[in-house]
């Protein structure tokens, strides 16, 4: 019998903020263990783009498969975030495609075009709301993960809706997750101007930037995440970098940041925006 030995690929050398170009998976298995303080996130959503990608998480043919791969990629996760450290996941939701195998430009955002489109899951019906972000909470809860907290962002400037039968969507959800417990979550830094808890309905404007892919993930939406659940001086996590706006808020509030994208374009995008070194940008292959 022809036997093969596996080598075990070194743990990545992480002293300051970095971008790993690669798989998020594969980057989170190198990286050490307990190494960031606080994540925040906001994973591709499922069957709404194609980012034209080997491997990329959103274009799985079944909703089963694109829980069971994020559920994967925060198990690693989970391991790299520090004992009391916080997740905050960002996640939206959609509706079914009636198997329309494809989806037509919009004027306003032609990348919204697809050729290819994920069936009806079974189970739902043509024109359901899938309720994607709770299937994806409660799968990292049965995973393990804490659920502390849903939270609603409620988009003021909102994308209008050609639909007549049904209310314009214009919230997303920020779900909070801990490791264990008992945690860090600094309440003083977070509470509102009259002194009141932070409330669990965020009103913040989306903030589109030039450039980068439509899923662009608000600044400001990022920021009370890091107040509550970090210091300065600590590591913050984005498996999921896209344009860097989770670096970029890490930096102007004095931690450190490691980001993970899997799209070249989007890593070049973020290292442009953060203005980071050749020598802070490492490819990781698979």
């Amino acid at each position: 019998m022809k036997t093969t030995k596996v080598v075990r690929q070194a743990p990545l050398d992480i002293r300051d903020s970095m971008i790993f170009e690669g798989d998020a998976l594969t980057v989170l298995q190198r990286m050490p263990s307990e190494h960031a303080q606080c994540i925040v996130t906001s994973p591709p959503y499922w069957g709404l783009r194609d980012y034209n990608i080997d491997d990329q998480i959103g274009l799985e043919p079944t909703l089963p498969q694109f829980i069971n791969s994020l559920v994967s990629v925060f198990r690693e996760a989970r391991r790299v975030l520090r004992d009391d450290g916080v997740l905050w996941l960002n996640i939206g939701d959609g509706f079914t495609s009636g198997n329309r195998g494809w989806r037509a430009p919009d004027k306003k955002n032609p990348a919204r075009a697809m050729s290819v489109r994920p069936n009806t899951p079974e189970g739902l019906k043509p024109k359901d709301l899938m309720g994607i972000p709770w299937r994806l909470a409660f799968a990292l809860q049965d995973d393990g993960w804490y659920l502390r907290a849903d939270l609603i962002w409620n988009k003021p400037n909102a994308m209008p809706e050609s639909v007549r039968d049904r209310p314009t969507r214009a919230h997303e959800y920020v779900f909070m997750f801990s490791k264990q417990e008992k945690y860090f979550y600094d309440r003083d830094a977070v509470k509102e101007e009259n002194g009141r808890n932070l409330r669990s309905v965020w009103n913040i404007n989306t903030t589109p930037f030039p450039g980068a892919h439509f899923a662009t993930f608000p600044q400001k939406l990022i920021e009370p995440c890091l107040k509550a659940s970090s210091r300065p001086g600590d590591f913050v996590l984005d498996p999921f970098f896209g344009s860097g706006t989770v670096g970029l808020a890490a930096e102007e509030m004095g931690r450190s940041y490691v980001g993970i994208e899997l799209n070249p374009e989007y890593v070049a995008l973020a290292a442009d925006r953060l203005k980071a070194s050749k020598e802070t940008i490492v490819r990781v292959a698979a």
